[in-house]
């Protein structure tokens, strides 16, 4: 009998216990994403590829109406469903997208996820598919190219249950010559972030 009940003891006690070890305490952004992390995330982003991309799309799109550009966020999303990808297909294979996808590999999973956008809030390059095209309903985009040149939005952390890990979105305004052209994503792993901030790196 005694046996039996410290079965069940132990048994509720994993009970208790395992919801907080599958989700962790959630960390806490404002320590993590430092001026410095910021700084290196701007040195990676504010380079030519960049601000050439940005601006060409720029150029070729101009200042949409919102109807054209709630038509290509509608295509963007079918293509996700779909077989035949052309507006997906392009974004993904520019160069601009070839070199987030690269500067996320280079991270060693640091970053979960990048993409830069326009001034009308689409995607212009990403390290991967996003699910919608059109970024500017969206704090990371109102809350950065429509405020200043300098302006820098830190998102609240979410959990990933799929991949066991705190995800992050910091945002920040692209400029060329002082000039606000677009703006940008980064998604951070912020349990690595942790893990390297613990372990001094």
């Amino acid at each position: 009998m005694g046996f039996s009940k410290n079965i069940l003891a132990a048994a509720a006690l994993c009970a208790l216990v395992s919801p907080a070890l599958a989700e962790p305490a959630k960390p806490d952004v404002n320590r993590l994403i430092t001026s410095e992390v910021v700084q290196e995330m701007r040195q990676s982003i504010e380079t030519d590829i960049v601000r050439i991309s940005v601006g060409a799309q720029n150029d070729r799109l101009q200042k949409l109406p919102q109807e054209q550009i709630d038509a290509l966020d509608a295509q963007w999303r079918a293509e996700r469903e779909s077989d035949d990808k052309p507006l997906i297909a392009a974004t993904l294979s520019n160069p601009l997208s070839v070199y987030l996808t690269r500067l996320q590999g280079k991270s060693l999973g640091l970053y979960a996820e990048i993409f830069v956008m326009d001034y009308n809030g689409l995607n212009v390059g990403q390290s991967s598919i996003t699910s919608d095209y059109w970024q500017g309903d969206e704090g990371k985009f109102q809350k950065t190219y429509d405020v200043s040149g300098d302006a820098l939005f830190v998102d609240e952390p979410e959990w990933d249950e799929d991949n066991k890990i705190w995800r992050g979105q910091v945002s920040f305004t692209l400029t060329d010559e002082g000039k606000s052209i677009g703006a940008v994503t980064m998604e951070v792993n912020l349990t690595e972030l942790e893990r390297r901030v613990a372990a001094g790196a």
